[in-house]
């Protein structure tokens, strides 16, 4: 069993910058890609970012490119997401996963969530 609990989430006027953490228990996740998902009231939850195991290769979405930064620290077991220069329409509940996919530009959920955290951006 894993478990995802994700931190940092809150209230931040546009051009703010908050970081996410995922702590992950219940097993290592050294040798798990990890990703980022939102979801916006009304929408679909959709891809941020990921990043392979080793730390190596990162993937984002074309919406954050450039503003968020996604990392991990394999000795904490613990993933991390940077965003700087956030945007009203970056608001919404941000989910860590473990094992995301991806098939050809698209990117989906893998096995395990974590419950959220919201991330609220006043314009």
């Amino acid at each position: 069993q894993v478990q995802l609990v994700e931190s940092g989430g809150g209230l931040v006027q546009a051009g703010g910058s908050l970081r996410l953490s995922c702590a992950a228990s219940g097993r290592t996740f050294s040798n798990d890609g990890m990703g980022w998902f939102r979801q916006a009231p009304g929408k679909e939850r959709e891809f941020v970012a990921a990043i392979t195991w080793t730390g190596g290769s990162t993937y984002y979405a074309d919406s954050v490119k450039g503003r968020f930064t996604i990392s991990r620290d394999n000795a904490k077991n613990t993933v991390y997401l940077q965003m700087n220069s956030l945007k009203y329409e970056d608001t919404a509940v941000y989910y860590c996963n473990r094992r995301p996919t991806r098939t050809g530009s698209s990117w989906s959920g893998g096995d395990y969530w974590g419950q959220g955290t919201q991330v609220t951006v006043s314009s």
